[in-house]
């Protein structure tokens, strides 16, 4: 078992007061080297879980009044953020729903995923960017070396998606969480994007939790499904 998560809440600060539906008493398992599937119409809190397991939701607002979320062992919900620092991106890679919202538009391609490699790990700048090419190409982007240079704004929308999805994987993760990762984009390509974390989960044994409303890409992708609404559990099955 990679991940559980018991009894969680999420909950949320405002002026007005509380808001404790976002998630409540949430359970769910992944196993190491599966897909899990989380499903649900928007607002059911489905994402609300998802990015409390590497603590992402800005805190304040959010806080979890109760649960455990045990990423290998570990109740990432207590550890101080010197620690969390280290599981993110190195253990835990996410890939969000609008790569163009995720990537800076100030820096090429390359030396974003030079930064983030680097972040993580003692290489130098030109063992990064080796590796940043070398997951450029993994990830199905053609002349990985003219793309480096190239900035957000000049990649498409799958291309963009790509880079991200490079972005997550290129440290090695245990846990990859997929953010409704293909919900800006065509369908055709949509199908790329699926088919490639299909192909690059196999390689690389990662798990991947896959937020999603769309059941078809739940049906093509996932080993378990867990079904949200109003913020609880109320289905789980294969």
């Amino acid at each position: 078992m990679l991940l559980r998560i018991d009894d969680l809440d999420v909950s949320f600060r405002s002026d007005e007061g509380e808001v404790t539906a976002a998630a409540r008493n949430v359970n769910l398992v992944l196993e190491r080297g599966e897909v899990l599937g989380l499903v649900g119409e928007s607002g059911s809190g489905k994402s609300s879980v998802a990015l409390s397991v590497p603590r992402l939701l800005p805190s304040p607002p959010a806080f979890w009044p109760k649960g455990r979320i045990l990423f290998d062992g570990v109740d990432v919900l207590k550890l101080p953020l010197a620690e969390l620092r280290r599981v993110r991106g190195r253990r835990i890679g996410v890939v969000f729903q609008d790569p163009m919202g995720s990537l800076s538009p100030l820096h090429r391609i390359g030396d974003q995923l030079v930064e983030a490699v680097r972040l993580h790990a003692d290489v130098s700048k030109k063992a990064a960017r080796e590796q940043a090419l070398d997951w450029l190409g993994k990830v199905g982007i053609p002349d990985p070396a003219v793309r480096a240079r190239a900035y957000p704004h000049e990649l498409s929308g799958g291309m963009q998606q790509r880079v991200m999805i490079a972005m997550a994987l290129m440290l090695g993760p245990d846990l990859l969480i997929a953010d409704e990762p293909t919900t800006a984009l065509d369908v055709t390509i949509q199908a790329q994007i699926l088919e490639l974390l299909k192909d690059l989960q196999r390689k690389e044994g990662c798990s991947i939790m896959l937020i999603t409303h769309d059941l078809g890409v739940i049906a093509e992708m996932a080993d378990e499904v867990v079904v949200m609404y109003a913020g609880r559990v109320v289905e789980k099955g294969t």
